[in-house]
């Protein structure tokens, strides 16, 4: 029997679904007003003025280092959520779903159009249960163009997650990754 067209097999309820045990870390009014922000300052390709969006983002709760970069068309989902360190740089068009914390530490580059995706959903519930986990970039990380680290995810120091591939476990220092799912081809030499 092919399970995958099986008709008997319960599927999600979405009717159902329900947010246990999670809470955004803010309410509803810090957020509508962080939605329209984000909209209007960090999710538009008409404000690429950093300093002051560094500062909107320390308004909000986020921990941000100096030199910080933040370019046109960035989504980030809640600002409280969220660390970025010294001379990190954020590329046109990334999404940080940060429904769980992102720490990104020190000179880390974060290239157009990735994501940093903390929430999931548990495929094998009925209720299509919501999973969040943090995801860590240490000094150094670069996240290429359109690349995506999913949930629970820490990578090392000097790691690099090249373009559109998928990371879904950890990294080692200096390792290069490729893939999807991605995996380590070769180390990354500086010199």
């Amino acid at each position: 029997m092919n399970t995958a067209t099986d008709n008997s097999t319960p599927t999600p309820d979405l009717a159902r679904y329900q947010v246990t045990g999670y809470t955004p870390g803010a309410g509803a009014v810090k957020r509508l007003l962080w939605y329209f922000i984000n909209a209007l300052v960090f999710d538009s390709p008409l404000f690429p003025v950093y300093g002051f969006k560094r500062w909107l983002l320390r308004v909000f709760g986020a921990r941000i280092g100096t030199g910080v970069v933040i370019k046109p068309n960035v989504n980030i989902k809640y600002p409280w959520r969220l660390s970025i360190d010294r001379h990190s740089w954020i590329g046109e068009g990334a999404w940080i779903d940060n429904l769980a914390d992102v720490s990104i530490a020190a000179n880390v580059c974060v290239s157009q159009g990735a994501y940093l995706l903390t929430g999931n959903h548990d495929y094998k519930s009925v209720h299509f249960t919501l999973i969040t986990r943090p995801i860590v970039l240490q000094e150094g990380v670069w996240v290429s163009a359109k690349a995506i680290v999913c949930p629970g995810v820490a990578m090392a120091r000097n790691s690099i997650l090249t373009v559109g591939s998928v990371l879904t476990s950890a990294t080692e220092p200096n390792g290069i990754y490729v893939g999807n799912p991605a995996k380590w081809v070769k180390a990354r030499q500086i010199g």
